[in-house]
């Protein structure tokens, strides 16, 4: 198996940042708990961009805690969002454009859940695809409850490691899984599990 062990310059480069504020920009969203949002972060974009290449460069970089919120489901039931920061997101997208394309190969081609070309659409008609191939009957619909918020961080972490050797990657995404989570004003500590609400649960 391939590794790769120097990607870090590769993330900070300004080319990258500014191709991952694009992508974060197309996406809009809410703000985090900065209250920043993605118009105000662009106005003075460059100044913004160059400080994150140079925090990123040194090493000194820290995510701020995603702002917790809740959605209402189909079923009465509230889903946790975890909204980052655009600064933090811009980071996250950064990680994504370097790490998707080592990983994306590796994946199983019927899975279609956060890949890039990929849709629920697309998933169905693999599914009917299959049951007309075989004569199935039947379909199975299943959801892991609270998968996200159960992510063993040392798993993910190890997983990463098996392809990419570069320790300032690592400890970055060790940064953004234990930033913690801001909920009604109090930060709370994430020593398990992963935030839905940014680019970091493609990661």
């Amino acid at each position: 198996m391939k590794k790769w062990y120097s990607l870090i310059d590769k993330v900070y480069r300004m080319e990258n940042l500014e191709r991952a504020y694009k992508a974060v920009k197309a996406n809009n969203g809410a703000p985090g708990v900065d209250g920043v949002t993605v118009e105000a972060y662009g106005i003075n974009l460059q100044a913004e961009l160059n400080h994150l290449h140079h925090q990123l460069k040194t090493g000194i970089y820290e995510p701020d805690p995603v702002l917790r919120v809740e959605i209402p489901k189909m079923d009465g039931r509230k889903r946790p969002l975890g909204i980052p920061t655009v600064r933090d997101r811009i980071v996250q997208q950064a990680l994504l454009n370097i790490l998707q394309p080592i990983f994306e190969p590796d994946f199983h081609p019927s899975s279609y859940g956060y890949r890039p070309g990929r849709s629920c659409h697309q998933a169905v008609a693999k599914a009917e695809m299959f049951i007309n191939k075989y004569g199935l009957c039947h379909v199975v619909d299943m959801d892991l409850s609270k998968c996200f918020d159960r992510l063993d961080h040392k798993l993910i972490l190890e997983g990463v490691n098996r392809k990419v050797s570069d320790g300032s990657i690592l400890e970055l995404i060790k940064k953004f899984l234990t930033a913690g989570v801001m909920k009604d004003g109090v930060w709370e500590e994430t020593d398990l599990g992963s935030p839905q609400g940014g680019s970091s649960r493609h990661c």
